[in-house]
């Protein structure tokens, strides 16, 4: 990829990542159970149970569901895992989903200070360095691999088909990636001797495109990315598995936020 094509990724990341509803307007992080509780930011009494999220609007109160006003008391029923929906409330959206085998409540407002103070992302000047060919090695079964998460407590599990095999400063390395949003492609998470020096320290993100006739994919350290919880406390972001740990500094992709 050249600086220009890179340039111009990086523009679109970082405007879908100042999103009026992304993640930077995320103002509070809710854990639901079976008692009805009430958040400054959202309205109605939210819980969830056997059937799932319900929640309780009194008078007065209206959430807009699949373009539909809703009162009273509206069921969401059972998310899947990473799964959820969106209900409107005026400007706002609250975003009902389930986490780590929980389910929670994150009210996205486009007037949170984390949103309208956000001026971007630093980042390592692009190089051809960090682009780097390696090999996709499939899992003989798809592994169900367990990772901590930014929250305490929480654990996420994802379906890893292989690994990928590359080298890199004169070092043997090896990713386990996961089955990604792109037909046939993956992700990895991972840290190396840059992060909580001048990357973020619990985890990055690459993205990688499916592999070759012949299994060879593409590493493009450059679109390394931070995932939510580098911005915000109220993100459930997993944590690498432990062997993604890569003892090299990868110079590349995104750094800390400022």
């Amino acid at each position: 990829m050249t600086k220009h094509l890179w340039d111009a990724w990086h523009a679109e990341h970082e405007r879908k990542r100042a999103d009026r509803h992304g993640f930077l307007a995320v103002t509070s992080l809710n854990f639901l159970d079976e008692t009805p509780r009430r958040f400054p930011d959202a309205p109605g009494a939210w819980s969830t149970g056997p059937g799932g999220v319900v929640v309780d609007l009194t008078e007065g109160e209206s959430l807009t569901v699949d373009g539909t006003e809703v009162t009273g008391r509206h069921s969401f029923g059972v998310l899947p895992e990473r799964g959820g929906v969106s209900a409107g409330f005026g400007d706002a959206v609250i975003e009902v989903a389930r986490r780590g085998g929980f389910d929670i409540v994150r009210p996205r407002h486009p007037d949170n200070p984390l949103l309208t103070g956000y001026r971007g992302t630093p980042a390592y000047e692009h190089t051809e360095k960090w682009e780097i060919t390696g090999r996709y090695v499939a899992f003989d079964e798809p592994r169900q691999v367990t990772v901590g998460a930014a929250v305490e407590g929480l654990e996420h599990v994802y379906e890893s088909p292989g690994r990928v095999e590359f080298e890199a400063l004169g070092t043997p390395l090896a990713l386990t990636v996961f089955n990604g949003h792109t037909p046939g492609g993956f992700f990895a998470l991972f840290t190396d001797e840059t992060s909580g020096v001048t990357t973020y320290a619990a985890n990055r993100s690459l993205a990688i495109g499916a592999p070759a006739a012949d299994g060879t994919v593409v590493l493009d350290f450059n679109r390394a990315t931070n995932l939510p919880c580098a911005y915000t406390e109220f993100a459930t972001c997993p944590l690498p598995p432990a062997e993604n740990r890569l003892p090299v500094a990868v110079e590349a992709g995104e750094k800390t936020p400022v």
